[in-house]
């Protein structure tokens, strides 16, 4: 899931400040989880906008905020018109429901009101770990299931380096070491051998920027 957080108020009120009308568009998923864009927050935001003396024209938490056409269509079905009198749109999810909004409203203002900040797990209510870096090229079948590109804070491939002590990383006593926690989890499953095996560098052109899949032309090569 797309952890994101809350942006300063003082910070996003000033950008916005020329605006006096807006429809607020919050997401089920991802931002509901993190306490960024679920029903609660948006009454919040609502309140806020409203004492700044803004008008709200309409709410809604969109299903999958990033699924552009499902968005599209669930506010022109239930919200067009709440939405059309806004001269703003503000986005309670992830940068990528941001950019579908942008999609949607392609002649009106679109504002993000959180910050994206990486992929995580939620591991309890509302607390949230960084376990993949979206590399493009997965070798999690080497190391246990656990990834040291992102779980090692140098991104070694062949670890540890020298820096590791008692289980612990150097660049922070509270941060466990990636390669010991690699080795135990190989030692748990009768893998230790796993760790003879040399990973080549990274091949970081596996994930270029901007990428596109498109699933179904897959398929269709593939019946070929």
């Amino acid at each position: 899931m797309i952890i994101t957080e809350k942006k300063d108020r003082k910070h996003l009120l000033e950008k916005i400040k020329e605006y006096n009308s807006f429809f607020l568009l919050g997401c089920s998923e991802c931002a509901s989880l993190c306490g960024t864009g679920g029903e609660p927050e948006l009454v919040e935001m609502k309140e806020l906008l409203e004492s700044e003396g803004k008008k709200v024209t309409g709410t809604f938490v969109a299903k999958t905020g990033c699924q552009v056409l499902g968005t599209k269509v669930e506010i022109k079905k239930n919200f067009k018109s709440e939405a059309d009198e806004a001269e703003c749109i503000l986005v309670m999810s992830c940068g990528a429901g941001t950019q579908s909004a942008v999609d949607i409203y392609k002649d009106k203002p679109v504002y993000p009101t959180n910050d994206s900040l990486f992929l995580g797990n939620m591991t309890r209510m509302q607390i949230f770990d960084e376990r993949c870096s979206l590399c493009g090229e997965c070798i999690l079948e080497q190391t246990g299931g656990i990834c040291p590109v992102t779980a090692c804070p140098k991104g070694i491939l062949n670890g540890p380096c020298g820096g590791t002590n008692e289980g612990k990383c150097e660049v922070s006593p509270d941060v466990d070491c990636a390669w010991t926690r690699i080795y135990n989890r190989l030692k748990a499953i009768n893998r230790l051998d796993d760790m003879k095996e040399i990973s080549k560098p990274k091949n970081w052109s596996a994930h270029k920027k901007p990428m596109t899949l498109n699933v179904r032309e897959k398929k269709e090569e593939g019946k070929k």
